[in-house]
């Protein structure tokens, strides 16, 4: 049911909505606003703040349906999968009572900022400090990479505290409110058709107050990973949408045009290529399915089910997604010959925004580190 109301939902906007957005400038206001009164954007908040109680499942659905309508959501992993689940997960009970029933509703937007210019896969060498002022938080550092700051309310932004900035990581996050004295933000220009716009953050001694630590600085390490799985799953999701919508573009197109007196999708040469692509989306969303359902297994305690499972899962699903929907769209393209480049088909705008998945929020080479040294047990190469 979750699953045909945002199909409904999507279709009610579409693609046409989502490109001219993107296009112009503007962004989806109006189809995340009404997401977020019917409840899609909070499904996975606790029901004690306003929440559908589910998990990232649920979350991934609404992810997915909305991409597959051709309206794909980027702030949709930052905002309610990371910023969302780390504060109902580790955060304080104020902090909870002050951001959950936002996140729920779809009133409260909030970006993440992990990456930075120095560090780029290596969260160990995080530079962005956090020290202590009388009862505030001065943070100082740069972050690059950042979707959306112009759109949303604050930043969860990862430091670390003063007293480890060398040796091993010690990270805290920081609720950093969009007009911060000392936070600054340019927006990065890039070649990839999306509302959503990246950003590079400087953070001068920015001054906060002692409660936008979240979690408290014994959070540690837990804190910053507790976003980082669903963040993986929903990437998955969003992109086996993405490929769904080029699919069916694709198929589509090979049923309607015809050349030699036939359709050209009953000549194999069209037809198998998109066969193939269909096989890859649907393992790709298997294994979507699978690591958002561990997941939230592991969130409730089920026997057999650690963040080693979770993570491997995870990481798996986004490989796998991201690989099957770079190829959906370049199939689809290729099927539409030369219409496939033109504005009026809209499946060329498709790969700039598919192309990104290979690489944010972490590389297909780093997953495969991460598969040969946890899963198959194989030396570290890096």
């Amino acid at each position: 049911m979750l699953r045909q109301a945002v199909a409904e939902l999507a279709a009610r906007y579409g693609y046409q909505y989502f490109i001219d957005k993107a296009k112009s400038g503007g962004k989806t206001t109006e189809l995340w606003e009404e997401a977020g009164r019917l409840g899609y954007l909070g499904v996975a908040v606790p029901e004690e703040y306003g929440g559908g109680g589910g998990g990232i499942y649920e979350l991934a659905i609404v992810c997915e349906e909305l991409a597959a309508g051709g309206c794909p959501l980027l702030l949709i992993v930052v905002s309610p999968a990371i910023a969302a689940t780390v504060i109902a997960k580790v955060g304080t009970e104020d902090q909870k009572k002050r951001y959950l029933p936002g996140f729920a509703d779809g009133s409260l937007k909030m970006s993440f900022a992990i990456t930075e210019p120095d560090a780029g896969s290596n969260s160990h060498r995080l530079a962005t400090v956090a020290r202590r002022d009388g009862t505030d938080w001065l943070l100082t550092g740069r972050k690059v990479f950042i979707s959306g700051v112009d759109e949303t309310d604050a930043t969860l932004v990862v430091a670390r505290l003063a007293e480890s900035s060398t040796g091993r990581l010690r990270p805290a996050l920081f609720v950093v409110p969009r007009d911060t004295p000392g936070l600054e933000y340019r927006e990065i220009p890039m070649e990839v058709t999306s509302p959503e716009k990246q950003f590079q953050v400087y953070l001068d001694e920015a001054r906060l107050p002692a409660d936008a630590l979240v979690g408290g600085e014994d959070a540690g390490l837990p804190a910053l990973f507790a976003g980082l799985n669903p963040e993986r799953i929903t990437i998955a999701a969003y992109a086996n949408g993405i490929a769904r919508f080029a699919l069916a573009r694709g198929v589509a197109y090979a049923r309607a045009r015809q050349v030699w007196d036939v359709p050209i999708g009953q000549h194999q040469g069209i037809a198998h290529p998109l066969a193939q692509a269909k096989i890859a989306v649907e393992l790709a969303r298997l294994a979507t399915q699978k690591a958002a359902w561990l997941y939230d297994q592991g969130e409730r305690g089920a026997d057999g089910v650690d963040d080693t499972a979770v993570g491997e899962a995870a990481n798996i699903a986004k490989y796998a997604a991201a690989e099957a929907a770079i190829d959906a769209v370049d199939k689809a393209i290729q099927a539409h010959g030369g219409n496939g480049l033109t504005t009026e088909y809209g499946v060329g705008a498709l790969w700039s925004i598919v192309r990104a998945a290979r690489i944010a929020p972490v590389s297909r080479e780093m997953i495969l580190n991460f598969v040969a040294q946890h899963t198959l047990g194989l030396g570290r190469s890096y």
